[in-house]
């Protein structure tokens, strides 16, 4: 029997630990890595009779990344108690966000490739973004349970998409972006190893035109490979039943990243209900003019618009540009590195393309041999303008590329800034076509026998010894004025005295 076509539907339920200093509903250090149960209070443990308190940076957060997601933000949004018996909220219930949340009817534009190397190009709806509390971590260990409640509370951001994305990759490319939007707008590091941010993944299949098919939960995902590896993997599961003419059971799977498959968690025959009924505690929260205008004031150029204008601006290919986005730390040191290097003289696509080069092979060499990343280049001492002028010493010709790396290396060594040290060594390249010709002279009349041969290799056709001897002599005049001669003019000072 041939296999049917189906189509796919996928939607994302994405979670982010907003970075607020404490945590949402009370004053506690919000933080990763501290002391199990050390950063809590009688507000997150759920003590009886003591009151939340909304985190107002929290909000602006989630509604700043609500606004970057196309949402609308609801004159009036509340909280709601969403019942939740499990040993990780102690209060045996969860303050979240259901009937108002805070961003709603958004969308992301998916622009890029994915790892098949196919173009994507979508529209992916936002249903809502929403804020609550995290749940404390649970570490089992045999029979015996642990639990740090240091996360409970923490601030948390739910991004819900509608069914729109068709595949592994671009549920993948979809994460990807998203991580990258959310650490320019400076709310979560996006660390999925350290799980400030998660995803599950609800996933169907049917015959086209049929809808949407029996939606199956997959949790585990803790990176944007096993987002893909997960999804395609459930998608041709889910085929492969169908076409033996099987159901597809509704329930919560896991990914197992040691055998590359999912497997069974629990059956899910029904949408959990959580009873919500509004938090009588939290008042609700009307953004008046004020606030929407700092929502506003936080937000800045996004990665993909950042993207396009670099490439149209500047000239950039899609590699480069891709490269330079990917934080937003590396975007702003090309721009103020490359605007720098124009003002020195350079043209601007030729200051940004040197820039570019600079900055995507040997600052980041540097930082991988420093062990810091693009991320830390707000403390790097090679800083924009230090890399401006050593482009400009380069671009003008006034120091060799050798001498450029030299003096970065002395640059990181001595914090100081590359023209003094250029100075300082006389490092500057030696344009003086006199002073060269006697160097040259020099290295003619101790290398006697080598010129010599390139005259008699010339004569007899020996072209390509002849070059190689031409080009030793030139290194020889190089050497003598220590690097710093001009290679051009030393070649025609050397050729000069060959023609003799």
């Amino acid at each position: 029997m041939e296999a049917r076509q189906y189509r796919s539907f996928i939607g994302l339920e994405v979670h982010i630990h907003l970075l607020t200093k404490t945590k949402v509903f009370c004053p506690c250090r919000s933080a990763f890595g501290d002391e199990p149960n050390t950063n809590v209070c009688p507000v997150c443990l759920g003590y009886p009779g003591v009151l939340p308190t909304l985190n107002i940076e929290a909000m602006r957060m989630g509604c700043t990344v609500a606004r970057a997601l196309n949402c609308a933000i609801p004159g009036r949004t509340w909280f709601e108690r969403k019942q939740y018996f499990y040993p990780d909220m102690t209060k045996n219930y969860q303050i979240s966000q259901f009937a108002s949340p805070l961003g709603q009817e958004g969308f992301v534009l998916l622009e890029g490739k994915g790892t098949d190397g196919n173009a994507i190009s979508k529209k992916v709806r936002i249903r809502e973004c929403h804020l609550e509390e995290d749940a404390g971590k649970m570490i089992h260990s045999g029979a015996v349970s642990l639990l740090d409640y240091n996360r409970a509370g923490v601030s948390l951001l739910e991004i819900v998409t509608e069914p729109d994305m068709e595949t592994g990759e671009e549920a993948e490319l979809f994460i990807q972006q998203l991580r990258r939007l959310v650490r320019y707008l400076g709310v979560c590091d996006g660390n999925m190893e350290e799980g400030s941010l998660k995803a599950d993944a609800n996933v169907s299949i049917n015959l086209p035109g049929k809808g949407l098919g029996k939606k199956v939960e997959i949790k585990n995902l803790n990176s944007s490979r096993f987002i893909r590896l997960g999804l395609n993997y459930e998608i041709k599961r889910q085929g492969l039943l169908l076409d033996e003419g099987k159901a597809v059971a509704q329930e919560t799977r896991l990914w197992n990243e040691n055998r590359d498959q999912t497997e069974t968690m629990r059956s899910k025959e029904n949408a959990a209900d959580y009873r919500y009924f509004p938090e009588p505690d939290l008042p609700v929260f009307c953004p008046d003019g004020a606030f929407l205008a700092s929502v506003e004031a936080a937000l800045v150029e996004l990665p993909q618009a950042r993207f396009r204008r670099f490439m149209a601006e500047y000239g950039l290919n899609e590699e480069q540009a891709e490269l330079i986005i990917d934080e937003k730390e590396s975007a702003d040191y090309f721009e103020s590195a490359a605007a720098a290097a124009e003002k020195k003289g350079l043209a601007k696509n030729d200051a940004a393309a040197r820039i570019a080069n600079w900055l995507l092979t040997d600052i980041r060499g540097m930082l991988n041999r420093l062990g810091l990343s693009f991320r830390d280049l707000g403390a790097f001492r090679l800083n924009p303008l230090r890399c401006a002028s050593l482009t400009a010493l380069l671009a003008l010709g006034r120091i060799s590329g050798k001498i450029a790396k030299k003096t970065a290396e002395l640059v990181l060594a001595e914090d100081r800034d590359p023209e003094l040290i250029v100075r300082e060594n006389n490092w500057e390249v030696l344009n003086d076509p006199v002073k060269i010709a006697e160097a040259a002279a020099s290295v003619a009349a101790a290398e006697a026998s080598v010129v010599d041969e390139i005259r008699a290799a010339r004569a007899g056709g020996g072209v390509k010894r002849a070059a190689s001897l031409t080009a030793f002599l030139v290194g020889k005049v190089l050497a003598a004025s220590g690097g710093r001669a001009d290679p051009k003019i030393a070649g025609e000072q050397i050729e000069a005295l060959l023609s003799k």
